[in-house]
């Protein structure tokens, strides 16, 4: 299968799905509120999983990524009555997730709390310090080389790189086409690589 061959059957299943969410969308916004549950029980997964790839499995600051994923659904169905049914309802939830995941970010930049459920009764050595800076270390690497590029080229990494997302369905959540989301794609692995190649040499 070419890539046109490729691009048309995803562009096929995002159509799909970008019109059952927004049907959803447009009978949640007037008010179904068996619409509106499925809706969120349709974009809690993509949310989670987005959320995830932003800031891992661990918790940042008090926040874990379900947390956030949370926080964005409360914020979309606050937010519902302002989408309007020619925008895309994943771009919108996106738009929504991402400003959840700088503010939590924000946010843990001011709290130096290190929340725990339990106190533990014998140390563990497989999650000591030591194993927690090296991790804390290459996800800060990670996360400072990423914070050097710009914020379109990040967030289409996340979602291709990281969620696995089609160039087609890629494109649908930041409003462009599946050949800008190439071509940005392969510009922000360069510029990656040649940051790391700089902290290298």
């Amino acid at each position: 299968m070419g890539v046109d061959e490729a691009d048309r059957a995803d562009l096929a299943r995002s159509a799909r799905r970008d019109a059952e969410l927004n049907h959803l969308a447009a009978l949640a916004s007037g008010g179904d509120q068996q619409a509106l549950e499925r809706l969120l029980g349709r974009i809690r997964p993509m949310v989670v999983q987005y959320c995830r790839a932003r800031i891992g499995f661990g918790m940042l600051g008090s926040q874990s990524a379900e947390d956030i994923a949370q926080d964005t659904l409360f914020a979309v169905v606050g937010a519902l009555e302002r989408w309007r049914p020619e925008k895309r309802v994943m771009a919108f939830v996106y738009g929504i997730a991402s400003n959840k995941v700088v503010d939590a970010y924000r946010a843990a930049g001011r709290d130096r709390s290190v929340p725990t459920d339990v106190v533990p009764d014998e140390p563990d050595f497989e999650h000591g310090p030591e194993q927690a800076a090296l991790h804390g270390g290459l996800v800060a690497e990670l996360r400072a080389l990423l914070d050097q590029l710009p914020a379109q080229h990040r967030e289409i990494l996340v979602l291709r790189v990281a969620l696995g997302m089609t160039a087609v369905e890629t494109a649908a959540a930041v409003g462009s086409t599946s050949g800008a989301v190439r071509v940005t794609q392969h510009r922000a692995l360069a510029k990656l690589r040649e940051l790391v190649e700089r902290r290298t040499a």
